[in-house]
């Protein structure tokens, strides 16, 4: 949904059918991989073979999916535990995996066909990351070498518009430069990749700066099939560059400028800056290509913020 040519309102989506094809084609992998093309599958989805985009969708796999969906898990293995909840691995792998359905769901919506992208996805990436997430060794690496953080978005529901606003999961990583006691190097990453320096103060406080490229439109890759009418998708890219300041990697504020038509400009503020009597809300406000305006407000004992355009 953060895709510029994709809808954002909740009602636009093909769910039923999304679910139908998602489930078809990781109950019947084999039969949709031939259909695709075994060699065309494995050469784009799975084996880092070429850095162009139309043959290039192997990176977000390996970074989203393995590396940021295995995180999550953790993050929420770990959270379960904190809050001392009977099996909180069943907890964990459930929530899991329910978010990465309902996010292949979405991004199908009313396809009906091969759909590689979710075999791989769902079939191959996400279960590698559970598993690598699984060590110790493989946290502490993610946790204290690269300080690995869930830096996403404040997802906002527009009532007068039904649409989601501002949502996003990002990552972010960064490596203490040798030789140097305040510098790191920063890569944050979602749908785009940004990268750049980190200065860290001797009382926790980050600030950040990163440039890179970002996905604008999903695009339909011609003549790379044999078959008709079967779908392969690569996106568009466009110029991001942003602001971070976070505390003890905690992400605070970022200010985004992206080179799309939506969500040209992106501040968020999170909880823990403004404080208003006990309650320290989250803020958002962004402006289009077009000038239009959505603002929104998130508290966090609440899942989702409410925005207004």
């Amino acid at each position: 949904m953060q895709i510029n040519n994709r809808t954002t309102h909740l009602d636009a989506i093909d769910y039923a059918t999304g679910w139908d094809n998602i489930i078809d084609n990781v109950t019947h992998p084999a039969d949709n991989i031939r259909r695709y093309g075994t060699r065309h599958f494995l050469t784009t989805e799975i084996i880092p073979t070429s850095i162009k985009k139309q043959s290039g969708q192997w990176f977000p796999n390996y970074q989203l999916h393995t590396i940021g969906g295995g995180m999550t898990y953790r993050a929420m293995l770990e959270w379960y535990r904190f809050h001392n909840a009977p099996l909180p691995r069943v907890h964990a792998v459930i929530s899991w995996s329910v978010y990465h359905v309902l996010n292949e769901v979405v991004e199908n919506s009313d396809y009906r066909g091969p759909n590689t992208d979710a075999i791989a996805d769902l079939l191959v990436f996400n279960p590698l990351g559970l598993l690598l997430f699984q060590f110790d060794g493989v946290n502490q690496f993610f946790g204290e070498k690269l300080h690995m953080r869930d830096w996403s978005f404040q997802p906002m529901y527009s009532p007068t518009t039904g649409t989601i606003e501002n949502n996003g999961q990002n990552f972010c990583i960064s490596f203490h430069l040798p030789r140097s006691t305040h510098w790191h190097a920063f890569y944050f990453f979602g749908v785009h990749g940004s990268v750049g320096p980190m200065y860290r103060t001797n009382d926790g406080r980050g600030f950040s700066a990163g440039v890179g490229l970002k996905a604008k439109d999903l695009v339909e890759i011609e003549d790379d099939n044999e078959n008709d009418g079967i779908r392969s998708l690569t996106t568009s890219l466009r110029w991001t560059a942003g602001l971070f300041y976070d505390r003890n990697y905690s992400l605070l504020a970022s200010f985004i400028f992206s080179e799309t038509k939506s969500y040209r400009y992106r501040l968020n503020i999170y909880p823990g800056i403004i404080g208003i009597g006990p309650v320290s809300p989250g803020l958002f406000c962004a402006m289009d290509a077009d000038h239009a305006v959505v603002v929104g407000i998130h508290i966090p004992a609440i899942p989702f913020g409410l925005a207004f355009r």
